[in-house]
């Protein structure tokens, strides 16, 4: 910073100077300190300082260059080095397009990301077709083997702890997921069974009902419907033949024909005739107007023996 001193000087100081020390004063500078001091007093003002750019000198220095690219390079067979330098590979996507390619060495735009980027792709292309002979060439796999192992930075105990923990998490919380998504379909399967069950059954109900109130009325003499469900598991076209091909009364039947006789007509058993109103032979006054003895013990004087109390016999139970 270059400041003139006929700038920073006030009218006061001029008043003490001669005019031999403003001859004196006008090619010096003010040191660090001096500006420190007058700034401190007030006489630096806005405007009185001016700032001066120096321009910026860039050097080129090629053979320093030069000669440090000499002390880097090293006279190595390539094995060692594995570097490249060649131009980007044809571009056979253009050429199925039917666009034509671009030259390999023309230049790309800098600030177009996807032409830069398939340019870097078509040189690692270029770069590898080249690399991959050589290599196979030295000796040098360029292939993982199968059983390759690679040392890793945690313990195989360690990886296989976390291994574990997250798939005996990931395990239960699949088991819980199919677990109730069993318990969803055995609920709804459950549900359609036991309607259809419901359903069956009234069905059958209906069935036999009907049956029992034809055979009440005399519409048919078949008794199939008392079989039931079907016991023997047989289809209902069985079970019709088996019922078609037994002829009369079973045993049981039979036997209760025999000993009780075929009975005789029951309905209308217990009405009234004209003869029976008449007839009064059997009536007893002292059984019709409650006169007459009901049951139950009767003692000495005609009285009826009671039962005695619960204490009572409770007593006479431990006497005896």
């Amino acid at each position: 910073m270059i400041i003139d001193s006929d700038i920073m000087e006030t009218t006061e100081e001029h008043a003490e100077l001669g005019p031999d020390s403003e001859e004196e004063e006008e090619g010096s500078e003010l040191s660090d300190g001096e500006l420190q001091e007058a700034f401190s007093k007030g006489l630096l003002k806005p405007g009185m300082n001016v700032m001066v750019d120096k321009e910026k000198k860039f050097s080129n220095n090629v053979e320093g260059l030069k000669q440090c690219l000499a002390d880097f390079r090293k006279e190595l067979p390539w094995v060692e080095r594995l570097d490249f330098t060649n131009l980007p590979a044809e571009d056979v996507l253009a050429k199925a397009e039917g666009r034509e390619p671009k030259p390999s060495n023309k230049e790309i735009n800098a600030d177009d990301d996807f032409e830069r980027e398939m340019f870097f792709y078509r040189q690692a292309q270029a770069t590898v077709l080249q690399a991959l002979p050589l290599l196979n060439k030295h000796g040098i796999a360029t292939k993982r083997p199968d059983d390759y192992f690679a040392e890793m930075a945690k313990s195989d105990q360690q990886m296989q702890k976390v291994d574990s923990e997250k798939l005996i998490a990931k395990q239960s919380i699949i088991e819980r997921s199919e677990k109730a998504k069993q318990l969803r379909e055995q609920r709804k399967f459950g549900k359609k069974v036991q309607i259809e069950v419901m359903q069956k059954r009234q069905k059958e109900k209906k069935a036999m009902m009907s049956a029992v109130k034809k055979y009440q009325k005399g519409m048919t003499d078949k008794l199939e419907f008392l079989e039931g469900d079907q016991k023997a598991g047989k289809e209902p076209s069985q079970v019709s033949k088996k019922a078609a091909n037994k002829k009369g009364p079973n045993a049981k039947r039979k036997f209760k024909d025999q000993k009780f006789g075929f009975g005789g007509k029951k309905s209308g058993t217990k009405w009234n005739t004209k003869e029976s109103y008449n007839d009064v032979s059997s009536f007893r006054a002292k059984v019709a107007h409650g006169k007459g003895s009901k049951g139950g013990k009767k003692g000495k004087g005609g009285k009826q023996n009671k039962r005695p109390g619960k204490s009572v016999r409770r007593k006479m139970k431990n006497r005896s």
